[in-house]
């Protein structure tokens, strides 16, 4: 479709009011008066049906991406960073897409058992998240992790009793266990016998006491089943009573906040013909809501509130050692960062726990990513593990690593992912849990590079009303250069905004650097008009781009688990 048609087809009144809709901090969706739909902060349009309801599929595939089959005329960018992480962005390039991953922290594990009350009744320990949190509390200038911990000196009836353990540090990279009152001698924050948990800061609750919320999936006194129990606490140590519950669960499920769409989302365990390891998918606008309405669904019968989500895809990496076993999708969290929704999937490999207790190893899990961008449909441009285990000997992440659920932090221009890993142990097959940090730079899940000969990337059609162009890039060699000029409808430089009226950068290696002209610092004139972007990039690599209302160059997107030196809110804003 040529860019006159594009342009044609957008009804540009609407997108204006759209606009100033979403230039209120925190507002994701506008209605579509012709449809009664939302239309999202992207310009994706859900259908009338929300969450969309799938057929099982008898065999593993790929997730299906509406929105990149039939991207928007024109893409809505005043909400946080735009990340190349798929083409949802990109009309045409050269440019070599490239999949980073982080570097594990030399000082890891950072977090491991220390203390007798953290074995099981068999000795087991255990002193990582399973899910759980790691978030970084800007009120407070406090990192913050809650993790499970065996609790057998504590609770001594049955050998598998896990409690809730709580940690800080002042730095990411250096934790205590601070003694607490709950259970003298130990930094417990509740004791309810767990499978996996999800602790959330909410950033937007107006309510002191319900800052923190805790969904807690614990075992039934009666039948020792599963249930979600949700609890509140003003500082993540001193919890309320349940205040709400869920039926019957399986294990291994837990709880993300979408705040473009302001929904609870449960990310669920469960069973199809492709795998016992799949999701199911539930979102409520109150927390207690979406609890109440969990439970375990009869596959085949449709629910009300809960619908199959998706399967573990032809794609998974597999167990080097045993490549007939089918992968598995263990667990799912995501969390809003910039402009997406980033989904942490940890990966099973197997084999199945008997073979594992026989042979005396642990099974296989490795966190790999995916992105969204309307918050149910996510995309994986790669399968290749973003967290993987190490198999040398004496590795604490050796076996069956697990996702985090407040991660990435941002610190300064690194992200901090954090990740459970367990030990191979003599002690009990599925044991020995410890905590990892790994680092990765700010927005550097994907990059756009071009090598030394100069390489383009166009943008679809976007619109904006900031003020400010600024990049995310890594263009630092003795030939690397970055230049940006913006086309009109007609896919002209527009007067003023040329390649040869840019003010080039050279040698340049930031995650926040403005885009200039020569008579033009600011896009203030061209503002709320579509147009697209044409980067010329030499010998260097782009991460990211975005337009701020402010020269100082915040996103007006998500910060995720958070950090130093950032907004309460939640958003990257000015502090004053």
């Amino acid at each position: 479709m040529s860019i006159d048609m594009l342009f044609n087809r957008f009804n540009l009144f609407t997108c204006v009011g759209l606009i100033a809709l979403q230039s209120l901090v925190g507002c994701g969706v506008a209605t579509d008066p012709e449809e009664h739909r939302l239309s999202l902060y992207n310009g994706i349009v859900l259908p009338e049906q929300w969450p969309p309801r799938y057929a099982e599929p008898d065999t593993a595939a790929v997730m299906p991406v509406p929105y990149l089959e039939n991207k928007p005329s024109v893409i809505p960018v005043n909400v946080g960073r735009q990340l190349f992480v798929d083409n949802f962005l990109i009309s045409e390039t050269n440019l070599t897409p490239v999949y980073h991953k982080p570097n594990f922290y030399i000082g890891n594990p950072i977090l491991e058992p220390s203390a007798e009350w953290e074995n099981t009744t068999e000795g087991a320990p255990y002193a990582a998240p399973f899910s759980d949190g790691i978030w970084y509390d800007e009120k407070e200038g406090k990192f913050k992790m809650w993790y499970l911990a065996g609790a057998g000196s504590i609770h001594k009836q049955d050998k598998q009793t896990f409690y809730t353990g709580y940690a800080e540090s002042n730095d990411g990279e250096h934790w205590v266990k601070p003694e607490l009152d709950l259970v003298k001698g130990t930094c417990l924050v509740d004791t309810a016998n767990r499978d996996a948990a999800t602790i959330w800061l909410d950033r937007k609750e107006e309510d002191p006491a319900k800052r923190y919320k805790m969904f807690n999936v614990e075992r039934r006194p009666t039948d020792r089943r599963w249930q979600f129990i949700l609890k509140y606490s003003p500082d993540g140590i001193h919890w309320s009573e349940g205040v709400a519950q869920s039926g019957d669960l399986y294990d291994r499920s837990s709880v993300f906040y979408n705040p473009f769409r302001d929904v609870w989302c449960l990310s669920m365990r469960y069973g199809t013909k492709v795998s016992s390891r799949s999701r199911s998918y539930l979102e409520a606008k109150d927390p207690e809501t979406a609890v109440s309405m969990a439970h375990r669904v009869r596959r085949g019968i449709p629910d009300k509130n809960v619908v199959f989500w998706f399967t573990p895809d032809n794609l998974e990496p597999r167990h080097p050692n045993f490549p007939e076993v089918n992968p598995g999708i263990y667990n799912f969290d995501a969390i809003a960062y910039e402009s997406i929704m980033l989904g942490q999937y940890s990966v099973w490999q197997g084999p199945e726990n008997h073979i594992c207790g026989k042979l005396g190893i642990q099974k296989r899990n490795e966190i790999c990513l995916g992105y969204s961008r309307d918050g149910f449909h996510f995309s994986r441009p790669t399968h290749e593990p973003f967290l993987a285990n190490d198999t040398t000997n004496g590795a604490w992440n050796w076996g069956n690593m697990q996702s985090i659920g407040g991660v990435p932090l941002i610190v300064g221009d690194s992200l901090y992912f954090y990740t459970s890993g367990r030990r191979l142990n003599n002690i009990m097959w599925d044991s020995y849990t410890s905590t990892g940090l790994a680092k990765l730079r700010r927005d550097g899940f994907v990059s756009m590079n071009a090598g030394k000969e100069e390489g383009q990337l166009v943008t679809e059609p976007i619109i904006f009303d900031g003020e400010y162009l600024f990049v995310n890039v890594d263009a630092k060699n003795e030939n690397s250069i970055l230049a940006v000029e913006v086309l009109d409808k007609d896919g002209n430089p527009i007067n003023g905004f040329g390649r040869s009226e840019c003010n080039s950068l050279k040698k340049v290696d930031a995650t926040r650097v403005m885009i200039t002209w020569k008579s033009n610092k600011s896009m203030k004139s061209i503002a709320n008009k579509p147009v697209r972007l044409k980067f010329y990039l030499t010998d260097g690599d782009l991460y990211s781009f975005w337009i701020s209302p402010w020269e100082s160059g915040e996103s007006r997107g998500y910060t995720a688990g958070g950090g130093p030196g950032l907004s309460t809110s939640g958003i990257d804003q000015p502090l004053n």
